[in-house]
C-alpha cells in the first residue's frame, strides 16, 4: 500500500510541477559564434504560456557590436486571431528596441504553448561577445490577468574568420632581390642564343 502511495505522490508532484512550469522568454540565433559584418537573425519567442492574448517588452543589445536594422512579428499569437502590432522603437546608440508589442482583438481565447513572438535583424559592426537581454517585460492572458514571465539573455560571439593560409593564394609578390636575378637569368639566357644564331664566319 505504501508503494502505491508513494506512486501516486509522484505522479501528482509531475503533474503539478508541468502544470505550474513558468513561461520564459528567449531569444536564439545561427550560426553563434558569427563573423564581424554580418547579418544576423535573433528569433525571440515564448515557451510554455497559456492564454497568451498579449504582451510588451523592450529587447537591450550591445550597440557598439550590433545595429538593429527591422524588427518583424513572430507568428505565434497569429495562430488564434488577428493582431495588432507594433514593432518598437529602435535606438542604435542607446541599444534598445522600445516596447514591442503586440495583442489579439476581439472575444477569443490567448494563444498556448510555445513559438517565436518577433524576429529582428542585426549587422554585427566588431568583434567581441554581443550581449542580448529583455526589460519592461508585460504579458497579459485572455481575462487581462497578468502572466508572470522569466526571460533568458543571449549572448552572440563575433569572431573575425582564421584558418591556414593557401599557398597559392593570389596576389604574393616575389621579393625585389629574387625579381633582379629572374631578370639576369632572362638576360643571359638571351645572349647565349643570339650567340648562338649568330653566322659562322
Amino acid at each position: 500500500m505504501t508503494k502505491w502511495k508513494n506512486f501516486l505522490a509522484a505522479a501528482l508532484l509531475a503533474a503539478t510541477s508541468q502544470a505550474w512550469a513558468v513561461p520564459t522568454l528567449s531569444a536564439t540565433t545561427t550560426p553563434n559564434p558569427t563573423t564581424p559584418g554580418s547579418s544576423v537573425n535573433v528569433n525571440v519567442s515564448i515557451t510554455d504560456i497559456v492564454d497568451l492574448y498579449a504582451y510588451q517588452f523592450t529587447l537591450n543589445y550591445n550597440a557598439s557590436l550590433l545595429q538593429a536594422t527591422g524588427v518583424t512579428e513572430g507568428s505565434f499569437l497569429g495562430t488564434v486571431g488577428s493582431t495588432s502590432w507594433y514593432a518598437g522603437d529602435i535606438d542604435n546608440t542607446a541599444g534598445t528596441i522600445s516596447l514591442i508589442l503586440s495583442s489579439l482583438y476581439g472575444d477569443s481565447a490567448g494563444a498556448s504553448g510555445s513559438g517565436s513572438l518577433a524576429s529582428i535583424m542585426f549587422q554585427t559592426t566588431g568583434t567581441g561577445n554581443a550581449a542580448v537581454s529583455f526589460s519592461d517585460l508585460i504579458f497579459f492572458d485572455s481575462a487581462f490577468g497578468e502572466i508572470a514571465v522569466t526571460a533568458t539573455p543571449l549572448v552572440i560571439g563575433i569572431e573575425t574568420p582564421t584558418g591556414p593560409v593557401d599557398p597559392g593564394t593570389p596576389g604574393e609578390v616575389p621579393e625585389p632581390a629574387s625579381l633582379a636575378l629572374f631578370a639576369i637569368g632572362l638576360a643571359g639566357a638571351s645572349a647565349l642564343r643570339r650567340r648562338a644564331q649568330a653566322p659562322r664566319a
